[in-house]
């Protein structure tokens, strides 16, 4: 799910100067840290990770890690809340709030109290393009767990208990949002960039389409959705392949071979709107839109880079520096590349004083005006090109969990098994031109903006 990255009210200049002065200090323990522990985290970059098929078909990555006795499981059925049918909007969320809540013969304090004997921890949540699933297990239980997972991928219940109390929780948060800047404002933006797309729709529904969903759905939804054609799996920790692969079938063998989709058109965001959402707040949201690259486009490193300089570096990207350091006008500011499977975005977040939105709005144009036509630096992508090759294992590769996570993510991708040992070289492989001609195509279009808080025509006009 795509969400605003609002930041806390921006502080005082004085504030604003001290706070400098401890980020920076953190900045600095940070990368002491980082490269401290960059050694033993590199070698995880350089792990053996094994291609494994079951007999009846079912593949996963793993990596075998007998360091701790833990063994995580991470996996994803393509999909998502896109494929929510009309008027059923939140269908996807409600069934994946379900999967713990009972399965099989086992009710659903009878299946919360198995899951507890085992040691286990299991959940699942849903994204625009995916349903996911994890768990957690002791090694010594991952017979109980594993057969745990089978009956909630093969046989979930939905009982009409669990339903109506997931079914109002979920109801209350909305009710909740009803009067949240936040949410509305998401909502808005929703709308605004992705129109009558699915992209556009509530994934957790509505009162009305929530109210209209029964078990009967939930089970033909599940139905199409399980199927391992659209199947990812990666397990890290302390188990073999032949264990697994009995472990593959034992769970994933008996679903529907195929998948049953509705198709999901691609969508190019709509860009040159500027969007209000009018609040009485001491601060000020501000959201960019910018075109954004496919994930397996020829110059998407090159886009990666750009970003980076632009404002996925913490510390050390332009915003920061013009936002935050030179002028105190924001806690934090950031931009990032969003990539979905039918429609992918360039955004720009930050959050200011009421009375300061249109000087920050115009700061932070100036300073995209200003890379789209100049580029960055030498010096300035040859220090990102460090930072990202050896922040790569750090960010992704800290634990069992996080590392199965990763490679479910390169599968959905496609990028290959030896996508790890190939990443620094594609990094290194862009060009300053490479950089350059990234972010003259994606900073010179017009954006979409969004202000949320007091009306300001000044801001407006910026």
């Amino acid at each position: 799910m795509m969400s605003l990255a609002y930041v806390p009210m921006t502080p005082s200049a004085g504030r604003a100067g001290r706070d400098g002065r401890f980020s920076r200090a953190i900045a600095t323990l940070s990368f002491a840290l980082f490269f401290l522990l960059l050694p033993a985290l590199a070698a995880r970059a350089e792990m053996n990770i094994q291609e494994v098929t079951s007999s009846k078909g079912v593949t996963a990555w793993l990596v075998e890690d007998y360091s701790v006795p833990v063994v995580a499981v991470r996996l994803v059925f393509g999909g998502g809340s896109s494929q929510d049918p009309s008027g059923k909007e939140g269908l996807a969320n409600l069934m994946t709030g379900l999967f713990d809540e009972g399965a099989g013969d086992l009710d659903s304090e009878a299946f919360q109290k198995r899951l507890d004997d085992a040691g286990a921890e299991m959940s699942f949540d849903e994204t625009r393009d995916g349903i996911y699933g994890s768990m957690r297990m002791l090694a010594d239980h991952k017979e109980e767990a594993f057969d745990l997972l089978r009956l909630a991928v093969n046989a979930p219940r939905f009982d009409q208990a669990p339903i109506d109390r997931i079914r109002a929780q979920i109801l209350s948060g909305i009710i909740a949002g009803e009067n949240d800047p936040d949410t509305i404002a998401q909502k808005k933006w929703s709308r605004a960039i992705y129109d009558t797309h699915p992209y556009a729709r509530p994934d957790q529904g509505t009162k009305a389409s929530l109210a209209g969903i029964a078990a009967a759905d939930l089970t033909a939804f599940h139905r199409a959705m399980f199927g391992r054609d659209g199947l990812h799996v990666a397990v890290v920790g302390a188990i073999d392949a032949e264990t697994l692969k009995k472990k593959l079938d034992l769970v994933f063998g008996e679903l529907p071979e195929k998948q049953q989709l509705t198709p999901v058109p691609d969508v190019d965001p709509r860009l040159g709107q500027r969007v209000q959402v009018n609040y009485d707040l001491p601060q000020t949201s501000l959201q960019f839109a910018y075109p954004g690259v496919k994930r397996k486009a020829p110059d998407f490193f090159a886009a990666v880079l750009m970003n980076e300089i632009l404002g996925g570096g913490t510390f050390t990207s332009r915003l920061f520096k013009e936002v935050r350091e030179t002028r105190g006008l924001a806690y934090g500011v950031s931009s990032s590349l969003v990539n979905r499977d039918h429609s992918n975005l360039l955004l720009i977040s930050t959050a200011t004083r009421s009375d300061r939105a249109a000087e920050t709005l115009a700061i932070v144009r100036d300073t995209v005006k200003r890379l789209a036509e100049e580029g960055p630096t030498q010096a300035e992508l040859d220090a990102t090109k460090k930072y990202m090759i050896g922040a790569y294992a750090i960010n992704t590769l800290d634990s069992s969990s996080s590392i199965a996570a990763t490679l479910v993510e390169l599968q959905v991708d496609k990028l290959g098994i030896d996508y790890m040992q190939r990443r620094a070289g594609l990094i290194n492989a862009v060009t300053l031109d490479d950089v350059k001609a990234a972010a003259a195509k994606l900073l010179s279009v017009e954006p979409t903006i969004m202000l949320v808080g007091p009306k300001s025509d000044e801001a407006n006009k910026g």
